[in-house]
């Protein structure tokens, strides 16, 4: 089974990647990496793989957006030269 990344440009994410291209390549590495078993794959499994994947390269896990952990709402997964997902 073959993985194919369908791409959204949100906020000008792909300028953003563009002007980033080390990072948008390890990105879509990590998102297509071929250690993934896609079959086995359901969306908390999926989080999970992404959780230990992403800190291996250098990615800060579950960072403060404000500075501060008080709003629990305001949050983002990974963050990583100041690009965060």
């Amino acid at each position: 089974m073959i993985l194919r990344l369908q791409k959204f440009s949100y906020r000008f994410a792909e300028q953003v990647l563009n002007s980033k291209l080390a990072l948008k390549q390890e990105i879509e590495g990590v998102l297509l990496d071929s250690n993934i078993d896609i079959a086995s794959l359901s969306r908390p499994h999926f989080n999970e793989v992404l959780k230990n994947l992403f800190p291996k390269k250098g990615w800060e896990s579950q960072p403060p957006v404000f500075g501060e952990r008080g709003d629990p709402s305001a949050k983002m997964d990974f963050l990583k030269e100041r690009v965060g997902i």
